[in-house]
């Protein structure tokens, strides 16, 4: 099955170019496109994942359009109809068939956007003890991101109630988790404070409809931005790329769960002799075939409809 893994429109300047996700600048408006790309350990592999950039976009329209009502996002239009007129309307360059070649191929992955300025911090809520800060519980007891935790918890126990556990944003290596307070020197107490109201209401209201369709939401990770007409939700909504997904009827606490993610690039790398920096090795086809039918499934029981392809 063929991939995107990079992309070019005639007569745009150069994306901006992220590990999976390529911006262009339209002016008062961006386009963003979701390739194939795959990360782990933050490196990008060297092939990709065939249709899990569409499963990206679409997913994230979904729960964008869900939960509007909430907090405003950055969706203009997902359709690529519009997005085809948009880039016509474009008066740096006609509509020539090499750039109509180019909008179609990016069919089905692309989001008409508001700009924003992305804010320094990732606002990532937990409803169960899981990765990262199952690591840091094991290291430092209850006392972590400067919550106190219950004693006795296991791999992948669920938490009294979710927990707003913000990070850095690092350009290269990983994330660094940051205590409220930190959080708040950063981005200022009433942007933190809109931001971690807003994270944990999606989360509880996007957990409670992810269980009526067979999956526990163990975490997720939101990004807001800054706009003249305030902050809005930005980048990525709740897919299997920013969120743990776990399905119902094979969890069970005392172990890492099995996921709806990148558990079979993960599992793969772990057992080759990889020294985890760049370049990222080619995947296996098994590997692949298992990744995307995750994605897939994930996509096809909480959107409750088809991939547009």
């Amino acid at each position: 099955m063929p991939t995107t893994l990079t992309t070019s429109i005639p007569g745009l300047a150069p994306p901006k170019i992220g590990k999976v996700r390529e911006v262009y600048d339209l002016g008062d408006q961006i386009l963003i496109v979701a390739t194939d790309r795959i990360s782990a350990f933050d490196v990008v592999m060297a092939n990709g994942i065939p249709d899990k950039g569409r499963i990206l976009n679409q997913m994230s329209a979904f729960w964008f359009e869900k939960f509007r009502d909430i907090c405003p996002n950055h969706v203009i239009s997902i359709d690529d109809e519009e997005i085809s007129k948009a880039l016509a309307a474009d008066n740096r360059q006609p509509l020539t068939a090499n750039r109509k070649q180019a909008t179609a191929d990016l069919a089905g992955r692309s989001t008409l956007a508001k700009k924003a300025k992305p804010l320094p911090i990732e606002c990532v809520v937990r409803g169960y003890l899981a990765g990262s800060l199952f690591k840091e519980y094991k290291s430092f007891g209850g006392g972590v991101h400067g919550l106190s935790l219950s004693p006795g918890l296991l791999d992948g126990s669920q938490l009294p109630e979710p927990i707003f556990t913000p990070a850095t944003k690092a350009e290269e290596g990983h994330d660094e988790n940051l205590s409220w307070n930190q959080a708040v020197s950063i981005v200022g107490k009433e942007i933190a404070e809109t931001a971690r109201n807003w994270s944990l209401e999606i989360y509880t209201l996007a957990s409670e409809f992810a269980a009526s369709k067979g999956i526990l939401l163990a975490d997720t990770k939101f990004e807001f931005g800054e706009t003249d007409e305030g902050l809005i939700w930005i980048d990525e909504a709740l897919t299997p790329d920013s969120s743990r997904f776990w399905p119902v009827e094979t969890y069970q606490p005392g172990a890492p769960q099995p996921s709806y993610d990148k558990q079979f690039v993960r599992d793969y790398l772990e057992s080759m002799n990889w020294n985890k920096q760049p370049p990222g090795p080619t995947l296996p086809d098994k590997v692949v075939i298992g990744t995307r039918a995750k994605y897939l499934e994930a996509f096809e029981r909480l959107v409750g409809k088809p991939l547009v392809l």
